[in-house]
């Protein structure tokens, strides 16, 4: 089912033509509920992932409060009715039994301040995207690759689950591991993806405010000239015309592709890479919601009527992903080189 922003309310470039070289191309995803396969785009699918090629494990610290404390992915699927995949298909035989692959070794508890020696803990997939889908994805010097799969480990690393990116060509990609290896638990419910569709959208979008050059600002709290913009923006802003810009005209919220980066939490910092400097590029949000009560104007048309959610779980939250209590996270990539590291930026 296709889903569309509603158009809005005014051409901002009109009113003001210097944000008019600042427009970029976002892709917003609109995540709903579903039963992916691996050669679908998806929130929390299944991955198109190579028989031969290990599959990623974390291998950072994991502490034994951690673990303790942590929920089962098993009783959280089956709470939401979500299959388990292949559930029936772990292998025997060594290794089996190992961390990340079946059940925790928790005979003998260690003091909570330790590292958990259990081992590296299996990650979970969190999004794949194919080219066709969302025609903007293109790491630079691989152009085969056409497809992007992002996994994470279920834990905090500090404060949000540490991620992976992998790029490949989906033709090479000709033995599909069948049941890849899982960890059986979640530090947080939030952090297991409801398997959902994707139904991409492009959209035009400009930088935050506090990403604007000084000049530019104060054009944008000039309410005379919002005003001649002919009733699109009403008197309440006029104490702040900014805000109409912040909320309506600049950054769409919810999962996306590309666009810009989206601020609240902090203000603006650099996002440059740790391995050349060079300024990052926005790749994927991954966000608590599609939106909120101050974005609820960016909601697809109709949204609320036809895909209602559970008692209990917040407006416009079909991932069931929980980040930061309720912000999004926020991946940025090196436009020199997919090899060097990626940011993770919570906002």
């Amino acid at each position: 089912m296709s889903r569309t922003t509603p158009p809005r309310p005014l051409d901002v470039t009109a009113l003001f033509p210097r944000l008019a070289p600042l427009a970029r191309t976002a892709t917003r995803l609109h995540p709903r509920a579903g039963s992916p396969s691996r050669h679908d785009s998806s929130v929390g699918g299944p991955l198109l992932w190579p028989a031969d090629e290990p599959w990623p494990h974390c291998d950072d610290p994991h502490t034994w409060e951690q673990v303790t404390a942590a929920f089962s992915l098993e009783e959280e699927r089956q709470d939401r009715g979500i299959p388990s995949p292949g559930a029936s298909e772990q292998p025997d035989g060594p290794g089996a039994d190992e961390a990340g692959d079946g059940e925790w070794p928790l005979d003998d508890l260690a003091d909570a301040d330790q590292p958990w020696p259990g081992g590296p803990i299996a990650m979970l997939p969190v999004a794949q995207l194919y080219a066709r889908d969302v025609p903007l994805l293109r790491p630079p010097g691989q152009t085969e690759a056409d497809l992007l799969q992002v996994l994470w480990c279920p834990f905090d690393h500090p404060a949000h689950p540490r991620t992976a990116l992998f790029w490949r060509s989906a033709a090479s990609v000709t033995d599909v591991l069948g049941t890849p290896p899982e960890p059986p638990a979640v530090e947080y419910p939030g952090y297991l993806p409801q398997p959902c569709l994707l139904s991409p959208e492009e959209v035009t979008e400009y930088p935050h405010y506090m990403e604007l050059g000084k000049e530019l600002r104060e054009e944008l709290t000039d309410w005379n000239r919002w005003r001649t913009a002919e009733g699109a923006v009403d008197d309440s802003y006029a104490a702040a015309p900014e805000d109409f810009y912040k909320t309506t005209l600049s950054v769409s919220p919810g999962w996306k592709a590309g666009g810009w980066t989206r601020w609240g939490l902090t203000d603006p910092t650099p996002r440059n890479c740790s391995a050349c400097g060079t300024a990052m590029d926005p790749l994927l949000t991954i966000a608590t919601t599609e939106w909120n009560r101050g974005t609820r104007n960016w909601a697809p048309e109709g949204d609320g009527a036809r895909d209602p959610l559970p008692p209990g779980v917040p407006p416009a939250n079909y991932t069931r992903i929980d980040l930061a209590r309720g912000y999004d996270l926020q991946l940025h990539v090196c436009p020199v080189s997919p090899d060097h590291p990626h940011l993770e930026l919570i906002q």
